[in-house]
Formats: C-alpha cells, structure tokens, sequence
C-alpha cells in the first residue's frame, strides 16, 4: 500500500492558517493536519471544515514545548516516512496598544516567533522528503522593520553569509537591549514582531542555502512568505476571512509538490 502525501500547518485553528487548511483540503493530494495548542479548540476548527464538506485531520501541537514537538516529528515519521509539505504559520503579537513593557513584549515575541519557530524547524528539516515544500510565514513587518535597523544590522541581516549562530546571537541581542531599553540607540527598530519576523526571513534564507548544500539532489523548496493581514493572538486583523482565503490560494503556488521549485530572490 502507498503512503499517501502529507502536510502539516502549524497554528491553523483560526486566521490565515485556518485558512491555508481551507484551501489545501481542496488542492492537496493527500492528508492535511491542521494543528493548534489546545485540543479543543482545535478539534473544533477540524469540525467547522467537516461541516464545508472538507476532511482535515487533527494533531496537537504547541511549538513552544518541545516535547510537543517531538511527539508531532515521530509521529509523522511513524505513519508517513516523513512529510511533505509544512506550513510554519504558528505566531504570536502583541496589541498596539499593549502596556505590556517593551523589553518584556520582546522577549515574549521571539521566544515564540523566532526561537521556538528555529527550534521546529531544525527538529522537522529532517523528515521533509524528497521534492518536499517548506514555508515559513514571514510578514511585510520584516521588511519596514529592517528599513529601520541601522546600516550595520542591516548588512549582515542581508549578507550571504550570516550563518545561524550569528542570527541566533542577534536575535538574543535584540531581547537583551529591549529589556535594557538601548534597543534603538543601538540600531533596532520600535517593534519586536518586526524582529521576530526579520529574524523568520533570514533564518529561511540560511536554511535554504543549507538544503542546497546537504541535500542538493532532493528538490526541496523552502520559502518565506508574507501572507497579509491575519488573525494573531492578542493582534488586531481587518482583513475579512474570504480575503484570507483567497490569500491562502494565491501563495498555494509555494507549497504545490506537482511543480519544479522556481526561486526568485527578493528582499
């Protein structure tokens, strides 16, 4: 018996990742898991798609634990050989008008956005088969937060060869001078979901160098992406849900496993 195709979409009971689900349940050809920290919300999301006819599946999954995320890998290496095709939408952010201390708002964002994401994707990288697809989902915030990052930052965000380790140090550094509140005496912008998300850009930009080199004959197409306004936790979104579908179609093109990988660099 043939393994059927798998994907998977991290944080994807509401908002653009309930969406993608939406979309990829009438394109995909195979199974595809929404998955969301709390189980009932959502095996709930699962059953709002059941009821539009479509066929989802459930796993839980909280990239923040890692023995979440391990279970989740093991999972899929057990029942599929692998995956195919993973959406890294899980995210956090805060309101604008949170009083929640910057320095504490920073730490928070990244532990999440950037370092829980870094960690997932250096546990889940490995299973991704063959022709597989990776997207990261990035935001428009990485580029206007990086137009405020001084000339230096900005030279090695945009440098070929930041590794991660050096990412990973800035992104401490970043949390390290907001708590401090030196941030942008130091070169950083005002916004730690803009960092986060510089943070998401380069990281996907390293570790497709790093998919080229260790495994150049395997066809593996990763990407980061800006999907428009979504449904944060704690954030403010205005862009109404048949919006965030079509959206989720438009970049369908990044996770479709039928077509060559076509890489057109911008940043």
């Amino acid at each position: 018996m043939s393994v059927p195709k798998v994907a998977f979409v991290t944080g994807s009971n509401k908002g653009i990742g309930l969406a993608v689900v939406r979309a990829m349940c009438k394109q995909f050809p195979g199974d595809v898991y929404l998955t969301a920290r709390d189980v009932s919300r959502g095996t709930a999301a699962v059953e709002s798609l059941k009821a539009e006819g479509l066929h989802p599946l459930f796993h839980q999954l909280d990239i923040t634990d890692s023995a979440s995320v391990r279970v989740a890998r093991d999972f899929l290496k057990e029942k599929y050989g692998g995956l195919d095709v993973l959406i890294n939408n899980a995210g956090i952010a805060f309101k604008m008008a949170d009083r929640t201390p910057f320095g504490i708002q920073a730490e928070v964002t990244l532990r999440t956005n950037f370092f829980a994401t870094r960690d997932f994707c250096n546990e889940f990288l490995p299973i991704i088969k063959p022709g597989g697809r990776v997207v990261n989902v990035s935001s428009v915030m990485s580029s206007v937060a990086l137009n405020r990052c001084s000339p230096q930052l900005q030279a090695r965000f945009r440098s070929d060869d930041i590794t991660e380790d050096e990412l990973v140090a800035l992104m401490q550094r970043f949390v390290r001078e907001a708590q401090a509140n030196v941030h942008t005496k130091n070169g950083w912008p005002e916004t730690a979901y803009g960092a986060s998300k510089i943070g998401i850009t380069v990281l996907s930009r390293i570790h497709a160098r790093q998919l080229r080199r260790d495994r150049p004959t395997d066809g593996i197409l990763l990407n980061a992406c800006c999907p428009g306004w979504q449904e944060l936790r704690s954030h403010r979104a205005s862009l109404c849900l048949k919006s965030r579908c079509r959206c989720g179609r438009k970049w369908s093109c990044l996770w479709d496993i039928s077509t060559s990988p076509v890489i057109t660099p911008a940043w």
